[in-house]
Formats: C-alpha cells, structure tokens, sequence
C-alpha cells in the first residue's frame, strides 16, 4: 500500500524529547512547505514525547505560531513539557529547519471524544452544518487533484494524498460569505488523528471569493481533534466572518464518513495583495 501521509509523519528520535522527520515537495503549497502539514508534525512530537500508543492520549488541541516558511526537505522537532496530567499533559514544540524556527507550537493531549458501546454516535447537541451541504463522498463529477487539474500547479498535495475541491465553490462569490466544499483522504490508509488534524488547514485560502488568489500567509492556527475519524472520506468546509484589507479569518469544519465532526480549525492570515 502507498501510505505516504504515514511516512511523513515518522519520526526519528535523536535525543532527549528531540526527533528528525522530513517533509518533501508532496506536501507543499507552491514551493514551501504546507502548514497544515508541520502542525501535524508538531503534534505528533508531542504525541510521541508523550509515549505514543494505541489508545493513548492524541493531540486534542494545537495552536501553531508560523514563523518563516521552510523549504521541503528535513526537519528537526524539539519538544518540551509544560505539564504532565492524568488526563491532560501539555507539550511546547519547536519545528526547526537549520537553525531558523518555522512553527513554534503548544500541543494539549487528551482523549478526544469517546462513543457509547451500543454504537450511537450522537452528541448532546450538534450545530454541525456540514451534513446538509455534503454527502459523505465525492461525487463522480469532482476530480482529484492531479495532472490535468486547475490547481495541480500548486497544490502538490494531490500527489501525497487524495484531495477533491468543489471547484465551483472556490470562484468570487460576489459578496456572499465563502463557504469552500472539498473532500479528502490518505492514500494507502485510513485516515488518523495527524491527518484529520492537516485537513484543518487544507482548503484554498477563503480569500478567492474576494479574487484574492495569491500567497496568503497564516500567522497563527488552532485546532481540536474532537474525534478520531472513522475509516473514508473526511468532508471539509471553510468559511470565514471577515475579509479585511490585511487580516482574514478562516474557519474550517472536518467531518468523517460517518458524519462525525473531527476537527475544528480557525487562523489568522494575511490577504494576498491586488493582482
């Protein structure tokens, strides 16, 4: 099988709470390295700090602080606790390309939340609006990322991963709020904690909706794993409150296959400028 987002985000220990891992082109955005991508990094150092096992505590929450944007290649995690809990430990991590900080990330590990033994997965209350705007896969007619693709160009992360945009969600939307519709898995494997956790980071930037399309850097990122994903597609919306002439806000929503939601995500980013 062709597990390349697993092979990603192996690690390598080199010393005391410190890990080697690499990320190569396939998990770029133009030529620098996606950010979604060091956030599940960063998150799985600290999960493997922490003695990463089946069953053990997962990275609930991840609030990442970009600061430079390295090129594809080899990396360096540095990781330090700030708390060891019965239920919750909190671990500082720095991702590091040479001697230049990239992220520097505060990775919360908990149990994400747990499902009754008769199966149910309802919760006490669901505002989640992903289930009236997506099915749970793909339709025929919404192509991979890939060769041929308007955004293959770009997004190299259609050769580490199965990724399917919407494509008629991403256009200027004439003043209506963005609300950007993709689907996504990994290739080879079920989807985890790591990639549910990158898919909060994976769509375009909301600013297409304004006909901003170029670089938009994400300053800060949160995210929470509120469950594991159960085995197929994960469905992705983004949406935002506010395109300024500097800032942006975006929020993104990950559903499983089930219907679960999985992961909350909102950042701070720069607009693109005026073409």
């Amino acid at each position: 099988m062709n597990a390349l987002f697993t092979t990603a985000m192996a690690l390598r220990e080199v010393g005391p709470g410190v890990y080697e891992g690499e990320l190569d082109k396939r998990w770029t955005i133009g030529p620098k390295v996606h950010g979604g991508a060091m956030l599940a990094l960063c998150a799985n150092a600290a999960r493997t700090a922490c003695g990463a096992q089946p069953g053990g505590p997962e990275p609930v929450a991840v609030s990442a602080s970009f600061l430079s944007a390295p090129d594809p290649g080899p990396m360096r995690l540095l990781t330090s606790f700030r708390k060891r809990g019965r239920r919750i430990s909190v671990v500082d991590v720095e991702l590091m390309q040479g001697e230049r900080t990239a992220v520097h990330a505060v990775v919360n590990l908990g149990r994400p939340e747990h499902f009754p033994p008769d199966g149910s997965h309802a919760p006490l209350l669901s505002a989640n609006p992903v289930l009236d705007l997506m099915v749970p896969e793909p339709p025929d007619d919404v192509e991979p990322i890939g060769p041929g693709h308007p955004m293959a160009g770009l997004v190299h992360l259609g050769e580490g991963c199965d990724v399917r945009p919407l494509l008629s969600t991403m256009r200027p939307r004439d003043g209506h709020p963005p609300m950007i519709q993709m689907w996504a898995r990994p290739r080879g494997v079920a989807p985890d904690a790591l990639f549910a956790l990158m898919c909060g980071d994976l769509s375009a930037p909301v600013t297409f909706a304004v006909d901003r399309t170029g670089w938009a850097p994400t300053i800060q990122l949160t995210a929470f794993l509120r469950a594991l994903p159960a085995d197929g597609w994960l469905r992705i919306i983004a949406t935002c409150v506010e395109i300024g002439h500097d800032w942006f806000d975006e929020d993104h929503i990950v559903v499983d296959h089930l219907g679960r939601l999985v992961v909350q995500a909102r950042q701070l980013a720069m607009v693109p400028a005026a073409r």
